[in-house]
């Protein structure tokens, strides 16, 4: 791959720009942090407000229930305990006065019914017990509860502020008058210190604004610097690349040099040293290929000579080679027919028959035999027709199919003392072409028939792989030398100590794999240990995936 080039310019421009991203990204981080310091502050904040608000409440809470019990104890013998009682609410409820709407005391008895609340009179004699404020508290129940325990308690919940007369979050502490079975409370609004906290935020963020300008500032004080040292700069390396420039230009012409006091860097001085020593290499091979050239222009005239008489020779053999493979091609189209018509007699008169006379062994074997010419007959076929003809795909259910043709080869396996044993898995669909496809279930079946040793079984078996579909051919027969060159054309395997060749043409395995390699089928060959077994590895129909897996759509 070609690196870009970079002029220098852009290098500094670069370099320039990523310290300005250093900055930013430092800032950024000072910034991160101050804003994790203010929200640090502002929790500890909520805490000590919160702490110090609940004492008050406490504080202002038990003053009130020791001036209940001062006035109960000293009064009750002299006054009625009910006008004892308006009196002791009356006085308490002018003790609201801040400003702010908090501080006041509300008296609620333990069924709930409202006795003191000088911010909302209207409620007194109400019964509130199952009052719920907007996040479903229920107020005054959990105050009562509350109020009951040895040291009173605090409860949290939205309500009413006198001064805004919108709904806030609030914090009240309750503590029972047991003998009058009253609860008594405070509460104090946690609004104020959200105030306090949006102001410091505010003063934070005015901050961290004339920080930031004050960066952008900087920054382009720097980048105004810096960019005009880069202009210098580049004038400077620019003088000295533009008389290299002009030096190359002369040498490419003729043998010069570069004077070396010309040069005012150091760097450039250095190389230019370097270029006197790379000129003088070049000029010097440039005198040794003209008479390279010169002897080569000889050779090439000798060799031109000899190639334009080997020439003629080849094209005559070209000539007689196609006119022969024209004659074979001729020969085997004539065979093709010849065969069609008596084979397609045979086969019509062997079920003639068997339908008058029934079925022997005799005509089992010529059966047979038929069956394995009409198999080498397709073979032949589909040599000579493979390149003229389109075999269209289409869905085809594997499992049937190799179903199938077991059954056409099971007489000649049984007539060559052959069982033929299966395991296959159903409902497997692939998208292939059936006449491919039988080419490749027909030569296996009848290679394992041919090669297996006499009387033992021939294995076929179809099993789902994840997304594939395995077809096994399995036999027990002597093991095969050369697992790739059987699918040579016209090959056929001899094995140790046999002195014979094979019968067939050799053609079987070419036009499997020849099939295979077009149409994506992964081939395994095994042969060890007296067992042989060709695997052909199928894409599985994807409708036909998902329908099993209930993954369509």
């Amino acid at each position: 791959m070609t690196r870009r080039s970079r002029s220098i310019t852009s290098i500094y421009m670069r370099g320039s720009l990523l310290i300005a991203a250093l900055a930013v990204v430092v800032t950024l981080g000072v910034i991160a942090m101050e804003y994790r310091a203010f929200n640090r502050e502002a929790d500890a904040l909520r805490k000590n407000y919160l702490e110090e608000q609940k004492s008050n409440i406490r504080f202002d809470t038990n003053r009130v229930l020791r001036y209940i019990e001062s006035e109960r104890s000293t009064r009750r013998m002299a006054v009625d305990e009910g006008v004892l009682k308006r009196q002791i609410l009356s006085a308490i409820s002018k003790l609201y006065g801040r400003p702010d709407g908090t501080g006041y005391i509300f008296i609620y008895n333990y069924d709930g019914v409202c006795l003191s609340d000088p911010v909302q009179p209207h409620n007194i004699g109400k019964n509130l017990y199952d009052f719920k404020d907007p996040d479903g508290v229920q107020v005054i129940k959990e105050l009562i509860e509350v109020s009951q325990q040895p040291d009173g308690g605090f409860v949290r919940y939205t309500w009413v502020k006198p001064t805004t007369h919108q709904p806030s979050p609030k914090i009240s502490y309750a503590r029972a008058f047991v003998p009058w079975k009253w609860m008594v409370g405070t509460g104090v609004y946690l609004d104020e210190i959200e105030k306090v906290i949006a102001r410091k935020r505010q003063v934070l963020e005015e901050k961290m604004v004339h920080m930031l300008l004050k960066l952008a500032l900087l920054m382009a004080v720097l980048f105004g610097i810096g960019l005009a040292g880069i202009r210098l700069i580049n004038r400077i390396i620019r003088r000295e690349t533009e008389s290299f420039e002009r030096f190359f230009a002369q040498a490419a012409q003729s043998h010069v040099h570069i004077d070396p006091d010309q040069v005012r860097l150091e760097e450039f001085r250095q190389m230019a040293a370097h270029v006197n020593t790379m000129v003088d290499a070049i000029h010097e091979r440039k005198q040794r290929l003209r008479e390279i050239n010169a002897s080569l222009e000889e050779q090439v005239a000798e060799q031109t000579a000899h190639l334009r008489e080997r020439n003629e020779q080849l094209a005559r053999e070209t000539a007689f080679s196609e006119e022969l493979v024209a004659a074979q091609d001729r020969f085997i189209r004539s065979a093709i027919h010849e065969i069609n018509t008596p084979l397609a007699v045979i086969m019509t008169q062997i079920d003639m028959y068997r339908l008058r006379h029934g079925s022997d062994r005799y005509l089992a074997k010529i059966e047979a035999g038929a069956k394995m010419i009409s198999t080498i007959f397709d073979d032949l076929s589909y040599m000579v027709k493979k390149h003229r003809f389109d075999y269209p795909e289409g869905v085809i259910d594997l499992s049937e199919f190799v179903q199938e043709r077991i059954r056409f080869f099971r007489e000649i396996a049984e007539g060559n003392d052959h069982a033929i044993e299966t395991q296959i898995e159903e409902g497997i669909e692939i998208r292939f072409s059936d006449v491919l496809l039988q080419r490749i279930i027909d030569n296996n079946l009848s290679n394992a028939i041919k090669y297996a040793r006499r009387s033992t079984p021939i294995e076929v078996r179809l099993e789902r792989q994840g997304g594939e579909a395995v077809l096994h051919f399995v036999t027990q027969s002597r093991p095969i030398v050369d697992t790739e060159q059987i699918f040579e054309p016209y090959h056929r395997e001899v094995g140790e100590g046999e002195a014979t060749v094979p019968e067939g043409f050799g053609l079987g395995l070419a036009i499997v794999r020849s099939i295979c390699d077009e149409r994506g089928v992964a081939i395994e060959v095994a042969s060890r240990d007296g067992v042989t077994r060709f695997s052909y590895r199928f894409t599985i129909e994807k409708e036909a995936m998902d329908a099993d897996t209930g993954t369509g759509g």
